[in-house]
């Protein structure tokens, strides 16, 4: 096994630092919450990281990239690899070991399942979310990559997604729209404020999913060479001017600029470059950049027209993002690396690669959200995946974990008394899971 050192050295960087956007996603989500929920929302990412990990060992790294005989091959992996076994003594090109790869795939894996859970913050039952973190995995997120990434056949086809774009985003928000539709809309929606209660940690979650989103995009690569310093380049100019183009449109529409616009513009720039980071130039980087930040911060907009309660915008930012992102390839890639990818219809005057751009999305929304729809149907049905109205009014922190996120108030023998509400008393602190 032949294993270069510098791309071995780059890979784990990458991988620790896409691993750090779970714990950033959950400052991110639970900031945007209200206080009595800020902890369940957190641990819904951390578990993820948990259940996932599990999944992926077992049997999730075979099923995305193993290969299989025949036609079977076109749409999931097979088993050859179940518990990694034998992984360790390959390398990914003479380059480095692939059980490096496959921890890296790992943590994009996990970060697509805990995307989903923004969407139903404040009134899922933490049991339920556990078990569908684990069944959407196996039965959605799985065979995804592997048409996109592990030879399917959306691989064959030629579509272009360098970090995930349609793997990740486009897969994550169609998931969290089904599961917002299957649990309904919060209690006192659009008749009770809202709003995030700590914006002070949005912001430290924004900086941490940027941070580590420089190894999400320039990692994918896999090599530390002249791609990755583009797809690093890309993701900051596409960051930064996604951010800065919320802004100007809160400004014009609301008359002000405000921390959670220009938090939500980086996430919707990092999501957009994310197909595109090492495809394009930066220009066109700049560009995808400022359609995604002006086109997100009107697409937030959308639940409250067509009634799906989509907690904390996935469907808004990260399907909408990601589609845009998917989509612009088709106009303005350069730099397609793989047999059956073409260049842009700019260059090309094709239509060719536009048309696998615009099938990708569709296919992927698609199968995401039926199956997502099924599967959350299926565990409301027998477990139920939503809790008592009363626990979601308490707040679903006291009622499922027995903790709050902050305890300013006067503790009495009676109950807590504290900012997410009057005092709970004692019996009614039970935890439901």
């Amino acid at each position: 096994m032949k294993i270069d050192s510098g791309s071995t050295a780059w890979m784990l960087v990458s991988t620790a630092l896409v691993l750090l956007m779970t714990p950033g996603l959950a400052f991110f989500y639970g900031g945007m919450t209200r206080a009595k929920s800020v902890l369940n929302m957190m641990m819904m990412s951390f578990v993820a990281i948990i259940t996932v990990t599990i999944a992926w060992v077992a049997y999730g790294y075979s099923l995305a990239f193993d290969a299989t005989d025949g036609i079977l091959n076109k749409f999931v992996g097979g088993l050859d690899n179940i518990g990694l076994m034998g992984v360790n003594e390959a390398a990914y090109n003479d380059t480095f070991p692939m059980m490096v790869f496959a921890a890296f795939q790992l943590t994009f894996a996990i970060i697509t399942v805990a995307l989903i859970s923004g969407a139903i913050a404040d009134r899922a039952k933490f049991g339920a979310w556990v078990v569908f973190t684990v069944v959407w995995a196996t039965i959605v997120y799985f065979p995804v990559a592997h048409w996109v990434w592990g030879g399917g056949w959306l691989t064959e086809l030629g579509i272009e997604d360098f970090a995930g774009g349609t793997v990740v985003h486009i897969n994550a928000g169609a998931a969290a729209l089904a599961l917002a539709l299957v649990l309904g809309k919060r209690s006192g929606w659009r008749k009770e404020p809202m709003r995030p209660h700590n914006l002070t940690l949005v912001l430290l979650g924004t900086g941490l999913l940027w941070f580590g989103w420089f190894g999400f995009n320039a990692g994918s690569e896999l090599a530390a060479d002249a791609t990755a310093g583009l797809a690093f380049m890309n993701t900051q100019v596409a960051t930064a001017i996604a951010a800065g183009a919320w802004l100007v449109v809160e400004k014009l529409r609301d008359g002000h600029a405000t921390t959670l616009g220009v938090a939500s513009g980086a996430v919707a720039g990092l999501v957009a470059i994310t197909p595109a980071c090492g495809f394009v130039d930066v220009w066109a980087a700049a560009l995808i950049g400022l359609l995604a930040g002006a086109v997100c911060a009107w697409a937030v907009g959308l639940k409250y027209k067509f009634g799906f309660d989509d907690s904390l915008d996935v469907v808004g930012v990260h399907l909408v993002g990601g589609v845009i992102g998917a989509v612009a390839l088709g106009f303005v890639a350069k730099y397609p690396f793989l047999d059956g990818q073409e260049e842009g219809l700019i260059y090309t005057g094709s239509l060719r690669q536009l048309g696998l751009q615009v099938l990708g999305p569709v296919v992927v929304g698609l199968y995401s959200f039926i199956l997502t729809y099924v599967i959350g149907k299926v565990i409301d049905k027998t477990m139920g995946f939503r809790i008592a109205q009363e626990d979601e009014v308490t707040g679903i922190d006291i009622t499922t974990h027995a903790e709050t996120g902050y305890d300013l108030g006067t503790i009495h023998s009676s109950g807590v008394s504290s900012l997410n509400g009057p005092a709970v008393p004692a019996e009614a602190k039970k935890v439901d899971a």
